[in-house]
């Protein structure tokens, strides 16, 4: 039986992940950082192991991944945003989203390498952002860390490759998650008008997305956008 390991995994695209990929009878392990009641009712529900565990802390994710069975494919799902003009985000602020959003990946990776290097096999997926692209007014931070994962995402691929390891990413739009909740009703509807495709997205849409990536062997070094057309690069 596979294994997967998703950061970030008790809400939005993390869950609706650890129920694809549930749903399709593998062993699936998660952590979350704060949300421990969705966290329980998720594994309830699909029979998934959660874990308490914040993805920046380098020691606590290698000593979690190392008491799990080792890790076929590695989503590196944990993030987190900022909103506001770059004049006024604290360098604590913007620290704490490299820390989560890139730091996050180096500790994962670096946690379950020699794991998939022994085995000659692996697959890594991150989850960017369009902004990380095309990047956002009033969220400088958060387009600049998503950026990073795009180049580390291409980076690791042309690293790896070589061991039979591969590593993409997919690149979402806007999704229908919490981080985007405090958008208003207006905005929303004229988001889904400018997306060629009439709607904004759902988790199960990039859940669905990184389900095909998993199981492409010969995909590597790519950024899918899960956007519904709203950004073409």
């Amino acid at each position: 039986m596979p294994h997967l390991f998703l950061t970030g995994g008790s809400r939005g695209i993390g869950a609706a992940t650890v129920r694809r990929f549930a749903r399709e009878g593998w062993r699936v392990s998660f952590c979350y950082e704060k949300n421990e009641a969705a966290a329980r009712v998720l594994s309830a529900q699909t029979g998934a192991d959660g874990f308490r565990c914040d993805a920046a802390d380098p020691e606590a994710v290698l000593a979690l991944i190392s008491s799990l069975p080792p890790v076929d494919v590695l989503i590196n799902n944990a993030g987190i945003s900022h909103v506001g003009l770059i004049s006024q985000i604290t360098p604590a602020q913007w620290d704490r989203l490299f820390a989560v959003n890139v730091r996050g990946i180096y500790n994962t990776v670096r946690a379950v390498l020699p794991g998939m290097l022994a085995a000659g096999s692996g697959c890594i997926l991150n989850v960017s952002s369009m902004w990380g692209q095309v990047g956002a007014s009033c969220e400088a931070a958060y387009s600049a860390t998503k950026g990073a994962v795009d180049a580390l995402t291409k980076a690791l691929a042309k690293e790896l490759g070589p061991s039979g390891i591969r590593v993409n990413a997919v690149s979402p739009g806007m999704i229908e998650t919490e981080m985007n909740a405090a958008l208003s009703a207006a905005d929303v509807a004229a988001l889904a008008d400018e997306t060629p495709l009439g709607r904004i997205g759902t988790p199960e849409d990039v859940a669905d997305a990184l389900w095909m990536l998993a199981n492409s062997p010969f995909v590597t070094g790519q950024i899918l956008g899960v956007n519904g057309g709203l950004s073409v690069t």
